[in-house]
């Protein structure tokens, strides 16, 4: 098998150099491997059509099609990774669109969980967050990887981190049954925790998601505007929560990120006075484009919206093309970065049945 050295992005303050198709082309022997490949890709490979030593550019990933959320909800997720990786297998497993359905679910190595720490170090310092600053996290935890977050704040920027827990499952399950009295009860329940942290400690940061946000300026303008920044993760911030929420900081950094189970990507800075949110994608182990919502395969137009498409890159971890749940506007990323951003990234489709809820 060939040897390729994992791009680095830790090593200076430029974006990692990389060659995106021979990086292709590793995961995929990585992964199809006859002796130390993945079983799941290996009991996929003569259903194929194709030789999968014959993919050659990132490009040409296409030709696996699109990868559902209904065929990962029933993988093991044991078997999605290469059986050449040391055993016993250790590691946490994250659940994606749990929601909606029974989960697919991710374990990640040591080394996934390496490369998104290195991302999120990345990502905090180039939205403008100090080290040594105290952070309050008020996110999902479990099975959720917005949890590891305050972890790895705390070891990569020498942070104090205060914590809130939330389970945005039960808002959407109420969402489902109409129970909007106790939703607005256990979002003012989430906030009066928020509010007792930030009444009483010294904070510089809070990280949580941007409706919990809009609710904490709603509620509390006060407490909102003495922080020094806020964190959001989440799968909706419009351009006008942007403007409201950098109005309520008052000159203080709001950095954005999109994460999930499957992958992540680091905010950029905001464009047209916070009308455009770009994302970069935490490449080359993570891309994502933006395709036309009736065809999967095609890649629409700088500019356009549509269906948020992913391709999980890593050597322990191979997903091509997975139809995420959210849309998105196909965004350029510049030169030097070999894969597209995204932008204005917003539920496809909230409906009673597949609720936003308060992430």
């Amino acid at each position: 098998m060939t040897v390729y050295e994992s791009p680095d992005v830790l090593s200076d303050d430029r974006p990692p150099a990389v060659d995106l198709d021979a990086w292709t082309r590793h995961v995929v022997r990585c992964h199809f491997d006859a002796t130390s490949g993945s079983p799941f890709w290996l009991k996929r490979r003569g259903s194929l059509g194709f030789d999968p030593f014959d993919v050659t550019r990132y490009a040409e990933l296409a030709q696996f099609g699109p990868l559902t959320q209904d065929v990962l909800r029933e993988v093991d997720p044991v078997d999605l990774l290469p059986q050449g990786l040391p055993r016993p297998l250790t590691g946490p497993v994250y659940d994606r669109a749990g929601s909606s359905g029974r989960p697919c679910r991710i374990l990640q190595t040591g080394a996934m969980r390496e490369h998104r720490a290195a991302w999120r170090e990345r990502g905090l310092r180039e939205a403008g967050f100090r080290p040594d600053g105290t952070w309050l996290y008020a996110a999902p935890g479990g099975p959720h990887p917005a949890g590891q977050g305050s972890g790895q704040t705390a070891l990569a920027h020498a942070a104090v981190v205060y914590g809130i827990d939330l389970d945005w499952r039960w808002v959407k399950q109420l969402m489902r049954q109409a129970r909007l009295t106790e939703v607005n009860r256990y979002v003012d329940h989430l906030v009066g925790q928020i509010t007792d942290v930030l009444a009483g400690a010294q904070v510089d940061y809070l990280q949580t998601t941007p409706a919990l946000f809009q609710a904490l300026v709603q509620r509390r303008p006060d407490l909102a505007a003495k922080l020094a920044g806020v964190g959001l993760s989440g799968s909706r911030v419009l351009p006008a929560m942007y403007r409201q929420f950098t109005e309520a900081l008052d000159g203080g950094v709001v950095g954005l990120t999109y994460e999930n189970a499957f992958g992540a990507a680091m905010g950029l800075p905001a464009e047209d006075g916070g009308a455009v949110l770009p994302y970069l994608p935490h490449y080359p182990q993570v891309t994502m484009t933006v395709v036309d919502r009736n065809d999967p395969a095609r890649i629409v137009e700088y500019g356009k919206v549509g269906q948020l498409r992913l391709t999980l890159l890593h050597e322990d971890l191979f997903l091509p093309n997975v139809m995420e749940r959210d849309q998105a506007i196909r965004h350029r990323t510049g030169p030097g970065r070999p894969c597209d951003a995204v932008a204005n990234i917003q539920p496809l489709q909230p409906t009673w049945a597949v609720p936003e809820g308060i992430h």
